[in-house]
C-alpha cells in the first residue's frame, strides 16, 4: 500500500510539474491609436520598462507600430492579463483598445501624441513616425 500511494505522489507531482512547464507566452495586439510618433513611443517604452522592473508583472516585451497605431505585446498568462495591460497603457497616458488614457498621464502627452479629435496628431508635412536627426 505504501508503494502504491508513493507511487501516485510521484505521478502527481510529474503530472504539476510538466503542466508548469507547458505554459506557453502569449501575443496580444492592442489599438494604441494616438501613439503614432517616436516620442510617444519612447515615452511608453520608458514606462513599460520601470512597469516591468518595480513588478515582475509578466509582461516580457512590446513591439510598438508607429504607422498602423498597434501595439504587440508578449506576457505570460499565468502572471498577468489583458486588462492589465491595457491599464497600464492607460496609466501611461496612452487609449488602448477600448480604455481610455488616464486623464492626468495624458495632460503630460506633446500635442503630436493626443487624440486627432482633441487637435492631436502629426502634422501636415512633418512626419512624426521618424526620429529626428
Amino acid at each position: 500500500m505504501k508503494k502504491l500511494f508513493l507511487l501516485a505522489l510521484i505521478l502527481v507531482g510529474f503530472c504539476a510539474a510538466t503542466f508548469a512547464q507547458n505554459r506557453k507566452p502569449e501575443w496580444a495586439t492592442i489599438k494604441t491609436p494616438n501613439l503614432r510618433c517616436w516620442e510617444c513611443k519612447k515615452r511608453l517604452e520608458d514606462y513599460m520598462a520601470r512597469e516591468i522592473a518595480q513588478t515582475e508583472s509578466g509582461i516580457i516585451k512590446t513591439q510598438i507600430n508607429l504607422l498602423s497605431g498597434t501595439t504587440r505585446v508578449q506576457y505570460w498568462p499565468d502572471r498577468v492579463n489583458l486588462n492589465y495591460i491595457q491599464t497600464a497603457f492607460a496609466n501611461a497616458g496612452f487609449d488602448a483598445d477600448d480604455i481610455k488614457a488616464e486623464p492626468d498621464s495624458y495632460k503630460k502627452l506633446p500635442p503630436a501624441c493626443k487624440r486627432v479629435e482633441e487637435g492631436g496628431g502629426p502634422q501636415k508635412g512633418k512626419p512624426c513616425h521618424m526620429q529626428p536627426m
